[in-house]
């Protein structure tokens, strides 16, 4: 490799002499036993998954925190929920559109260094936003925005690592150890930022909590974590491999660029068309919401079903199915955040949006990978590629069965949404009012305290 190549694995980065000693080829006939083809001890190895998901949920505590003290802010600054809202919004696009820079800049240079920075960089900014006057919201938006430009140094790189330690089952077990972070991260944002609020009576410090543990993550990413050798975990050892240039890449991944632009617009119609259609079936029926999600989800279970089975014989049936499949999916997402909203009473949303969260990734992508995972290796006879293959095939036939199941307990929610609905709608905390009677009301009864027709 020439000089003026980048350089990435081959470059140690914060590493001792001993793994200085590794990357010599001299060296490696003395050591006693045989290292692992990554270049990463086992027990390094399962330090560096468990290092990554406590970096992984910060990112996701950081995400929800603000969501936890949102109310504090809108009071603090005088601004409105649109306004609020773009605070989501700038990070969001911040972390979207430089996601795919530090994916080419993850290929090409040392992985270690570029999370080390991103980290640092979003720890600071986060630290600095806690500290925005009350006349410059302005600055509150740019440092939610500058969040995203650390978080996507780490987001798109961190699970590469996990593919350089392990492969197969314990590569799956791996990642889902990984990505478990983000239900319980969400969970925690809410949690940590609403509390820490509440208990010091200032917004300010709910977002001093993660930077402060980012600090312990980089220093453990820079002490612990090693650099693994790219591909070679997989018998592809990286002198076999060779860099190729970006829009190579981009045409190489044409494929998954298609699913992503068919997930974006699916994701618009299903959401836009979920909500129009409860809109309207509301005007017939109180149980309008429940009913719309269990439709969206029977119908697309038949699609996900035929986009899995024409897999292999009709790339163009399998996309068009997907497309079907993935709009009625997305028809509930709006939906079920508003049945969630007004089934609980106001002061307790934060934390009912907290439990959904981390209950619906708990039982949903949390542990699905693995699950999809065991299924396959137990149905797999050989490791030939048309194994590998029909197993993955096979075992992705139980999200079909998943939607049906979740279908029929949208059939049953329908039953009780009304009654819950009300519930919620009047209830009153116990020792703070007198206890209601019914008195009619335009030829109708209505619940009202004694004390409101009492002299």
């Amino acid at each position: 490799m020439s000089l003026g190549e980048p350089t990435s694995d081959s470059t140690p980065f914060f590493s001792d002499d001993s793994e200085a000693e590794e990357q010599g080829g001299g060296a490696a006939g003395q050591r006693p036993q045989e290292e692992p083809a990554s270049g990463v001890s086992h027990v390094r190895a399962l330090l560096t998954v468990f290092i990554l998901f406590f970096i992984n949920l910060l990112n996701y505590m950081d995400r929800f925190t603000v969501a936890g003290v949102l109310t504090d802010i809108e009071n603090y600054f005088g601004i409105d929920d649109g306004k609020s809202g773009l605070l989501q919004t700038v990070f969001i696009c911040s972390y979207m559109f430089l996601a795919p820079v530090f994916g080419y800049l993850g290929d090409r240079y040392n992985r270690k260094l570029i999370m080390s920075v991103g980290i640092t960089f979003w720890s600071a900014v986060t630290l600095a936003s806690s500290y925005t006057p009350k006349e410059h919201f302005w600055a509150l938006l740019l440092t939610r925005g500058l969040v995203g430009v650390g978080e996507a140094s780490y987001s798109t790189i961190a699970p590469t690592i996990i593919a350089d330690l392990y492969v197969k089952g314990k590569r799956t077990n791996m990642l889902s150890v990984f990505y478990f972070a983000i239900p319980v991260g969400s969970g925690l944002g809410y949690i940590v930022g609403s509390q820490v609020g509440r208990v010091t009576q200032d917004w300010h410090w709910a977002l001093r909590v993660t930077p402060g543990l980012g600090v312990i993550a980089v220093l453990l990413l820079i002490f612990v974590v090693k650099e693994p050798k790219r591909g070679a975990i997989e018998a592809r050892p990286e002198h076999h491999l060779h860099q190729t240039s970006w829009l190579a890449d981009l045409r190489a991944l044409s494929t998954n660029l298609l699913f992503g632009i068919i997930t974006c617009v699916t994701g618009i119609l299903g959401v836009a068309s979920g909500v129009q259609v409860s809109r309207q079936l509301r005007k017939k029926t109180a149980r309008a919401d429940p009913l719309v999600c269990a439709a969206g989800l029977l119908l697309s279970a038949p699609f996900l079903y035929l986009a899995i089975v024409f897999a292999q014989t009709s790339t163009i049936a399998t996309y068009v199915f997907i497309f079907l499949g993935e709009t009625f999916l997305s028809m509930n997402w709006a939906v079920v955040a508003d049945i969630l909203l007004y089934v609980v009473v106001p002061t307790r949303r934060s934390t009912a949006e907290a439990l959904q969260i981390v209950i619906s990734h708990l039982l949903g992508d949390a542990g699905s990978p693995y699950m999809i995972g065991v299924v396959s290796d137990s149905l797999r006879k050989t490791d030939s590629f048309l194994w590998q293959f029909r197993s993955l095939q096979l075992s992705l036939l139980l999200c079909s069965f998943v939607a049906v199941v979740g279908g029929g307990f949208f059939l049953a929610t329908a039953l009780f949404i009304e009654k819950d609905r009300h519930r919620a709608e009047n209830y009153v905390p116990t020792g703070e009012a007198d206890p209601p009677i019914v008195v009619p009301k335009s030829g109708r009864s209505t619940r009202v305290p004694v004390s409101s027709v009492l002299i």
